[in-house]
């Protein structure tokens, strides 16, 4: 059999497995329940597979929602920063729950969405994000209410909150510390609701975190403020699972070898740009290459690579980690080749299960 062209992503669904079970795993020992955040991952090859290990989905937009609603299935959470007047009739459509972004929306929406339960995003403004881009309380946030007041406007109206304050968080104390705050300071409104979606960004699938006291801690809050807990892992599904493969197309020293591939770090791992990142490459040998990709961007760079032996044009090089925020993300700048899509299953075996030709380039203009 020959071998795939690169580019593509290769998932391993041994490794998503065990992820996986870390998530059920955390369900069965906490009672929260787990959605996958569509906007970190939403390749739906792979729903069918993990929809056996978690409760549902929650989306950012019109789109997300009915993709999680039909290909996923279970419990639909609807999100979105602005609901659009055509789109909220559909959205309640595809929901089980709808959470506004403030106030103003729920006012706005309040009546189309009486059917289905309503939920609000609670700001508690902190976040554990390092980044400003990124974090949810930065200064003049638009994303959630934070006043008292606000908040007690629509206490007749919803029955839950969604509070998105971790952001890549390894560190159990951080979370349960920050937690501890958000009982303090809102205790008083949590106690009234059915449910509290606590976002994700919490990284409780990665090497030795304590998940055992993360379960503690969320039966714990579940148990005091009698409420239904829910996480929204994204990255925590899906780390370490997959990677983009890609083959070296040209070899130049410009006073530093340069190893040019036929992938893009803006077309498709964007996150590595926009946060000045470096890729998860290969550092084991005595030879080093600067791995860039193939576009006229100068800085289409994914970082530095140490290998056993001199690259050769032809070979094959993983990128690893690199299911979220690419897949979701890609995009068709310099008309770059856009990586396939493909699945290596238990047995080993590697099925393709999309690719996108001169077609879906063409189609994605007009």
């Amino acid at each position: 059999m020959a071998a795939m062209q690169t580019p593509f992503y290769l998932i391993d669904k041994p490794a998503l497995r065990r992820n996986m079970e870390q998530i059920a795993r955390l369900r069965e020992a906490s009672g929260a329940k787990a959605l996958l955040a569509l906007k970190c991952f939403a390749t739906w090859s792979v729903f069918d597979f993990m929809r056996d290990y978690m409760d549902g989905t929650t989306s950012s937009s019109l789109f997300e929602l009915r993709l999680g609603r039909e290909e996923f299935g279970k419990e639909t959470h609807a999100y979105s920063v602005a609901w659009a007047d055509h789109e909220i009739d559909e959205a309640v459509g595809y929901a089980d729950k709808i959470i506004f972004n403030s106030l103003s929306q729920l006012d706005r929406f309040d009546n189309k969405a009486a059917g289905i339960a309503r939920g609000l995003r609670l700001n508690p403004r902190f976040s554990t994000s390092g980044f400003d881009l990124a974090d949810p309380a930065r200064p003049f946030s638009r994303l959630g209410e934070w006043d008292l007041s606000r908040l007690e406007q629509a206490m007749d109206r919803i029955s839950g909150v969604m509070i998105h304050y971790n952001c890549e968080n390894r560190d159990f104390d951080l979370f349960d510390s920050q937690l501890t705050r958000i009982e303090t300071e809102f205790g008083e409104i949590l106690k009234r609701l059915d449910w509290v979606s606590l976002g994700g960004g919490i990284h409780f699938t990665g090497e030795g975190y304590p998940i055992d006291r993360l379960a503690d801690r969320l039966k714990a809050f579940q148990d005091r403020f009698g409420v239904q807990a829910y996480l929204e892992p994204g990255e925590a599904s899906i780390t370490g699972t997959t990677s983009l493969e890609v083959s070296v197309l040209d070899v130049i020293d410009n006073g530093k070898q340069v190893a040019i591939v036929d992938s893009s770090i803006e077309a498709h791992m964007l996150d590595l740009l926009i946060y000045r990142e470096t890729a998860k490459l290969p550092q084991d040998g005595g030879h080093e290459y600067q791995i860039a990709g193939k576009t006229c961007l100068a800085g289409d760079i994914f970082g530095d690579a140490r290998f056993p032996q001199p690259l050769q044009v032809g070979d094959r090089i993983s990128i690893a980690d690199a299911a979220g925020y690419t897949m979701v993300k890609k995009n068709w700048f310099n008309g770059v080749a856009m990586p396939a899509i493909a699945i290596r299953e238990d047995d080993g075996s590697i099925r393709t299960v999309r690719e996108f030709p001169y077609e879906d380039y063409k189609s994605s203009l007009s």
